[in-house]
Order: structure tokens, then C-alpha cells, then sequence
């Protein structure tokens, strides 16, 4: 895998942060899509007041790096892009003063009350610049979802996707990582927090004492060699 450039020290503290909520570990794991991976992450982990808190600022931190303060929503679909949604709207706004609405979708339309619709939070508006926010990606199906109920709600504009892990694999049917279908296919960038070389650069440690091992150094380096992106 690549070494990365000179990580930025918000990478680097979301990497431990991971580690110490159990959210990202190494071993043996089937994935969804079959392939047998030596790590795996779990953003359902998050549970806590104070690991929402820091998760959505470290979300915050990456948005601005990645597309700046032009923007208006985050869209968060359901179930884990709701509190994902939330708790970045409010870090958005204690680090960069700036109010962004948060707006999410129910699995169900509900067809009673004020709030009535698809929607949860804020409405999309013409002209709206939307933020989609996920936890993780790794085939790229979960945006085929995303992508028609976001645009039939109002004539808005996407600026990127943000998820919290570039896992660098091949996405099904193509030699491009998940993140590099999205953006060739629907035009806006597809950015992560943090990418997995990214990681693997943080936590390895030669010998047996860093979290990343020789042993699973060995492990993550089969695995990209048979599933890694081009």
C-alpha cells in the first residue's frame, strides 16, 4: 500500500479514536460481500455522549478540509447516517460558527402529523448545496439508494460525500475503489476521513508491539494484493 503525505494531525488522533472505541479491529471477518478481511469497521460502536461528540468533530474537521464552508445541509440516510447527520451539524457549527441543517430520510414515508414526508429534519429547498454523510463504503450500492431520494426532493446541488474510511478495495464489478466509482458516476467527490493506508501508516509498528503487527501487516498486504483498488 502507498505511505500517504505528511497526515494531518485530526487523521491521526480519528485513527486512535477508532481503536479505543472498538470501532475498527484487526483479525478474521466475512463481509457482506463474501471477501475475507483481516479488519473490520463498525461505526455502530459509537454509543456513548462523548464518542458522538467527538466523532461528529472529527466528520466536521474532514468536511472543511475537504469541501469548505459552501454548503447548506448534511444529508444523512438511514439508519446510521441519522445521528452521524446530527452530531456533525453541531460540531460544524462549535468549530466553524457556521449553521448547517441537518436532514435525514425514514425507511417509511410517514403520512400523519406536521413533520409528514420522507424526510426527517430539515426539507431540501432549490438550490440547496447537500453534504451526504455515511459511516463506511465499500461496494458503493448504499448511494444508489441515496443519490434518487436526495435529488427527487428538490432541485439541489451535491457537493461531495464524506464517509469515514476509505477501505482502497476494488467495488464490485469494477477495478476502481467505492469511492472512485461515486464520484465517476454521479460527478461529486467521494472523500473519507481517513484511508486505509492511511491507517496501516499510523499503526504499524515493526515487531510485535504496535496494534498493527508483522503478522497482520502481513495479512492487510494479501489482502489489498487480491482486493485492492487500482
Amino acid at each position: 500500500m502507498l505511505q500517504s503525505e505528511i497526515m494531518e494531525q485530526y487523521k491521526k488522533d480519528f485513527i486512535d479514536f477508532m481503536v479505543e472505541c472498538k470501532v475498527l479491529k484487526f483479525g478474521s471477518f466475512t463481509l457482506k460481500s463474501g471477501r475475507h478481511s483481516p479488519f473490520f469497521m463498525n461505526a455502530g460502536a459509537y454509543v456513548t455522549g462523548s464518542q458522538l461528540m467527538r466523532l461528529g468533530e472529527y466528520y466536521a474537521q474532514a468536511i472543511h478540509a475537504n469541501f469548505g464552508d459552501d454548503f447548506d445541509v448534511l444529508f444523512g440516510p438511514a439508519y446510521k447516517g441519522i445521528p452521524l447527520s446530527v452530531a456533525t451539524s453541531i460540531a460544524y457549527y462549535k468549530l466553524y460558527g457556521k449553521e448547517i441543517r441537518y436532514c435525514s430520510n425514514r425507511k417509511e414515508a410517514k403520512d400523519h402529523g406536521a413533520d409528514k414526508g420522507l424526510l426527517l429534519g430539515s426539507d431540501l429547498k432549490d438550490g440547496d448545496r447537500v453534504v451526504i454523510i455515511e459511516d463506511v463504503t465499500t461496494s458503493g450500492k448504499s448511494i444508489e439508494e441515496t443519490y434518487p431520494i436526495v435529488t427527487s426532493c428538490a432541485k439541489v446541488n451535491i457537493v461531495g460525500e464524506i464517509v469515514s474510511l476509505n477501505r482502497q478495495e476494488r467495488a464490485a464489478d469494477s477495478e476502481k475503489s467505492a469511492l472512485d466509482v461515486i464520484t465517476e458516476k454521479y460527478g461529486f467527490p467521494a472523500k473519507a476521513i481517513v484511508s486505509m493506508s492511511e491507517v496501516v501508516e499510523s499503526l504499524y509498528k515493526a515487531g510485535s508491539n504496535g496494534i498493527i503487527t508483522d503478522e497482520i501487516k502481513t495479512e492487510i498486504d494479501a489482502y489489498y494484493k487480491e482486493w485492492g483498488a487500482k
